[in-house]
């Protein structure tokens, strides 16, 4: 028995959308999402101007890889904690801890680095750049960039 040639589709099939994408559109539970902004904004945030694009990237030290941009540094951190509080509230809906704000945090180990003269410039200048109010920050975060 001779087979019956496949009809072409009429229309292109439409492109699965990715679980985060899930994640961005969905409406969370208004106790969480409350609960998500208010750790989100005890964390501490950086901006750093960017004058090839022209505006200014955020992100919280908490945090580091959520990140967000905007045309002013009020517009950056709007967005910065928008982006943060997105993130804290999946990791609570999913019943994870979010992380502790730094400010919450006891620093009570000592890490001592011996630097040549210039290392120890460049870095304050790096740290300076990137927005952190001191090198000790600075290190901590990009070692922890690092380390994870």
């Amino acid at each position: 028995m001779p087979r019956s040639p496949k009809k072409p589709p009429t229309k292109p099939k439409a492109k699965a959308k990715t679980p985060d994408d899930a994640y961005l559109r969905r409406d969370f539970e208004p106790k969480l999402w409350k609960k998500a902004q208010q750790i989100a904004g005890t964390y501490t945030f950086i901006s750093k101007y960017d004058p090839d694009e022209a505006c200014y990237f955020g992100r919280t030290l908490e945090m580091p890889r959520v990140m967000a941009d905007g045309l002013t540094p009020e517009a950056c951190l709007k967005e910065t904690l928008l982006a943060t509080a997105l993130s804290v509230a999946v990791l609570l809906e999913d019943d994870e801890r979010p992380p502790a704000p730094l400010s919450d945090q006891k620093r009570t180990s000592q890490l001592n680095v011996r630097l040549t003269a210039d290392e120890k410039l460049r870095i304050e200048e790096a740290a300076r750049a990137a927005g952190f109010r001191g090198v000790s920050d600075f290190v901590r975060s990009a070692a922890l960039d690092k380390a994870s």
